[in-house]
């Protein structure tokens, strides 16, 4: 484009295409100039982003790269007027985020927030997907930090995760309370078991066909031990630990709730002869409170002294083991590949141990994990994608998930650092 033409922002559309074809990029023309009148302004303020995007969704790589470099030679070229339009300095220099002013977040109730402060992080594997498809970039000053991407490589990334430590204690209390509600209802249910004499064993395949191994479902709760210890690092030493820890108990009180719903209103016959269950009565109401409190104190394990009868829809052993593996899983790289193979090892014969055991009836088991990895995925699919943020009909019915993840701006980056000051080779080797 010659001289004559004068400042790029006073170009037109025309004048847009006729650079677009000295450019070698003549097919988009009708695309860029025709459909969407981009003009001079536009055109120092199209990003990367933009192209990939709607309402573009350029899909040839080789040509988005290349008119990219085009693209910001143009801005380089022209930083005068950048700055006029207030696009410059830009956001970030060379991972194809927006050159331009910083774009919208969405918060929890739906408006707009602009902008980041100068202290966030360029952070390898993070991925900020809001409601236009874009990218949202940060003001100078941003730092680069080294990640672990739970999956293929994504370009760099520009966002801020607040802990939001105060959620994280809520959805503690939560769960301290569903345990609570749980053990409670563990004890009026053991109140409630039929009598073998009258009701036997229902017939199940796995149980018949399997004997019985005594100690397999002490083995089964020491998978859930190693299980727990392994999470118990990982978020010890996961930069977002607060996220992490707010999810595991969101997700954990919220199946417990509904065991506690489905173990009071069926209650089934005991699945084996060798189970020692009969109807027990505790009392008046102290006296299970006080009984609830000894499930609750002993985490309802067998470990720890805890026997407890007719809580068999569905298995709380499964769903905590189940569990823990899936955040193990999600919140390790994927490279990783030794721990996620212990993780589903410990997974899938603590399964096993618990039928094993004849502790549970298979259908209490397959239902407690096909809940658990439901409950899960969906969770975090909606939480990656915020998808909610499109439904008000997703908020309406999914109010408590709404107020935990509002905030969290796409899928967690799996970023690790010692949280201590000492030892200080620690800090070296993890950061």
């Amino acid at each position: 484009m010659s001289e004559s033409n004068g400042r790029v922002s006073a170009w037109s559309s025309s004048q847009v295409g006729q650079w677009l074809q000295d450019e070698g990029f003549g097919q988009y023309v009708d695309l860029l100039c025709t459909q969407h009148r981009i003009d001079g302004v536009s055109l120092l303020a199209l990003t990367e982003a933009d192209l990939r995007g709607p309402p573009l969704g350029l899909t040839v790589l080789g040509h988005i790269k290349r008119l990219s470099v085009a693209l910001r030679r143009l801005q380089r070229e022209n930083k005068a007027e950048l700055e006029e339009l207030g696009l410059w300095p830009p956001d970030a220099n060379s991972a194809g985020l927006s050159l331009g002013a910083p774009r919208a977040e969405w918060s929890c109730d739906g408006a707009e927030r602009r902008g980041c402060n100068g202290g966030d992080h360029l952070c390898n594997g993070m991925e900020l997907r809001l409601r236009n498809g874009s990218s949202r970039g940060c003001a100078p000053g941003t730092a680069l930090c080294q990640t672990h991407s739970n999956g293929r490589f994504r370009q760099p990334m520009v966002g801020r995760l607040d802990p939001e430590v105060w959620k994280t204690v809520i959805s503690s209390v939560y769960v301290f309370l569903v345990c609570g509600l749980t053990s409670f209802v563990m004890v009026i249910v053991h109140e409630r078991v039929p009598d073998m004499r009258t009701y036997p064993p229902l017939p199940d395949i796995f149980l018949d066909s399997v004997p019985r191994i005594p100690w397999a479902f002490v083995m089964a709760e020491a998978c859930g031990l190693i299980l727990c210890y392994m999470f118990l690092l990982i978020l010890l030493l996961h930069k977002h630990r607060s996220i992490l820890l707010r999810r595991l108990c969101s997700l954990m009180g919220t199946v417990f709730l509904l065991r506690c719903c489905t173990m009071f209103v069926t209650s089934l016959s005991v699945p084996g002869q060798h189970l020692k269950c009969s109807s027990l009565s505790y009392g008046d109401t102290w006296g299970k409170i006080q009984r609830a409190l000894a499930i609750w104190s002993g985490f309802g394990m067998t470990l720890t002294g805890v026997q407890t009868c007719g809580d068999y829809m569905f298995s709380g052993h499964t769903v905590v083991i189940t569990m823990l593996n899936f955040f193990v899983t999600e919140y390790t790289p994927r490279n990783w590949n030794l721990i996620h193979t212990i993780s589903w090892v410990l997974n899938l014969f603590g399964i096993f141990f618990i039928l094993a055991a004849h502790e549970h009836y298979s259908i209490d088991v397959f239902i407690a994990f096909y809940i658990t990895t439901r409950l899960f995925l969906y969770y975090h699919t909606l939480a990656n994608t915020r998808a909610f943020q499109h439904s008000r009909r997703a908020r309406i019915w999914f109010p408590m998930f709404s107020f935990f993840e509002c905030n969290v701006n796409g899928p967690v980056p799996n970023q690790y650092h010692w949280p201590f000051s000492k030892p200080a080779f620690m800090k070296t080797l993890i950061g």
